[in-house]
């Protein structure tokens, strides 16, 4: 029997491949690197781990799911560790929050920074709870394939003041500008600049606060090994280094994917967890409906991208957080920068990953492995040139570092890369070098966004962040939820 495909083994191929199999579908993943994993790629070099990807898990349930699917469990194929606290925010002036889900010790620090914002702090997290219950438990996982699903969605959209950014709703509730920068910095973590985001994306605070957050023991890459280990226990096939090249097409149904080594395989279906413009853009231009849905894809909005270092030291710094966000010394003017202009801005923030604090394997002894990782403009907004600009970053944030946050660290350094928008592009497919895909703006979301099932070619499929209900890990997962179903009942006809 001719196996149904699903093309690229991030963390939503995967999940697909996983939920596909267990109903008894046949599947073939096909990963065109020489690991799985898509953005959660494992890089090793003396004795050193790095997660190239997410590292924040978050709603393990979702993935609990796809094991009790086949009636395992999650435990069975790795260990999740919880994270305390969750992020550790610091600012330039000294100020520093850790937030986690321990209810009155993050009163009493919010109560340091503004009395009064301890309660507008509770009204937010009544406020992100409800958006939590509509955008999220109920229409997470629920394709939206016609417009009349969005008119259902409407009223509770509107109830929840959807059409206001991030930043907006959090300012309604709290004063102080450090904490609005803490409770409105989540929408970065999907590609959104909270100041265009719509207010429903504050649900990632609920969410972190519902199930907490979470990090595999062995890193994200053993999370990625674990699911690919339950799929061949199922019976799936997975090929890696098989870089699709072409959808073969029937009319409008896909007959058959061609491998750049020359391979074919016939299908029955096809899902696609590459970058939703190279789907159509390059498997599918000798189709009317590739290119046509290329060039309508390419005047979207794309989220930004990110550079990233990765780099071990002969040190174990542990005065950190396993998650540090270190806000730099504007909040919005960079935003803006990062979103909307052709430059690269002076200064930065970053996010500091230091696994090490949770698990010490990840490292030879008395040593850390990290990555720092600063949002930038994807190459539609800023076509730099990122073989110059890339040193010159990585030079700055590392006197940065170890100016504010480790001390000592250009004397420890053993080992280090740099992934720049480039390699988004180059390694990942990404369109201009985007880290998440379309932006996560009101109306590019939900029915607005590409749909899980193409609505001329029948028999393909779309999962991962360029799909409904968009980036993130729980975001991914929950994309292969819904196209799943979509493909379990065509597949069942």
């Amino acid at each position: 029997m001719n196996r149904t495909i699903v093309i690229g083994a991030g963390f939503g191929g995967l999940a697909l491949a996983i939920r596909l199999q267990a109903s008894g579908i046949p599947t073939r993943l096909l990963e065109g690197r020489d690991k799985p994993g898509g953005r959660a790629y494992v890089y090793q070099d003396k004795g050193f781990t790095f997660d190239a990807g997410p590292t924040v898990i978050t709603d393990p349930t979702a993935i609990e799911e796809l094991f009790t699917l086949a009636g395992k469990r999650l435990e069975d194929y790795v260990e999740l560790m919880p994270v305390k606290p969750f992020y550790r925010l610091c600012w330039e002036s000294g100020k520093v929050l850790d937030y986690d889900n321990d209810q009155p010790n993050l009163e009493a620090q919010i109560a340091r920074f503004n009395p009064a914002d301890v309660a507008g702090y509770q009204r937010f997290l009544d406020y992100s709870r409800a958006v939590f219950k509509e955008g999220y438990l109920k229409l997470g996982t629920v394709p939206f394939l016609s417009f009349r699903d969005m008119l259902r969605a409407g009223p509770q959209l509107a109830r929840l003041q959807a059409w206001r950014s991030v930043y907006s709703m959090v300012s309604s509730f709290i004063e102080e500008e450090h904490l609005r920068q803490a409770f409105s910095f989540h929408s970065l973590l999907v590609g959104g600049n909270p100041f265009s985001t719509s207010s429903i994306y504050t649900l990632i605070h609920a969410l972190e606060r519902e199930w907490g957050v979470w990090f595999p023991r062995g890193g994200t890459g053993a999370l990625v090994q674990g699911m690919v280990k339950f799929f061949e226990d199922l019976g799936g096939e997975i090929e890696l280094n098989a870089s699709v090249s072409k959808l073969e097409t029937q009319g409008d149904r896909i007959s058959a994917v061609q491998l750049a080594d020359g391979r074919r395989f016939d299908t029955p279906a096809v899902a696609s967890n590459a970058d939703v413009v190279h789907t159509y853009d390059k498997l599918l231009a000798d189709h009317a409906r590739g290119r046509s849905r290329a060039a309508s894809l390419k005047r979207k909005r794309m989220s930004n991208s990110l550079f990233v270092i990765y780099f071990g030291l002969n040190h174990h710094h542990s005065q950190l957080a396993h998650h540090t966000v270190c806000f730099g010394p504007r909040y919005k003017e960079l935003i803006d920068d990062i979103f909307n202009r052709d430059t690269l801005a002076e200064d930065f923030s970053l996010y500091l990953h230091a696994p090490c604090l949770t698990d010490p394997s990840l490292a030879p002894e008395g040593c850390g492995s990290y990555y720092v990782l600063a949002p930038v403009p994807h190459l539609g907004t800023a076509n730099l040139d990122w073989e110059k600009e890339g040193p010159r970053l990585r030079d700055r944030i590392f006197d940065y570092l170890e100016k504010h946050y480790m001390p000592g660290l250009r004397e420890q350094l053993v080992t280090h890369r740099i992934f720049t928008p480039f390699d988004f592009r180059d390694e990942l497919g990404a369109h201009q070098g985007s880290a998440f895909s379309v932006e996560p703006i009101l109306t590019q979301s939900a029915w607005f966004r590409p749909h899980n099932r193409d609505s001329q070619i029948e028999n393909l499929y779309l999962v991962g962040a360029g799909t409904h209900p968009g980036a993130g890990v729980p975001g991914v997962i929950g994309s292969a939820k819904a196209t799943a179903g979509l493909m379990l009942e065509d597949l069942a006809r």
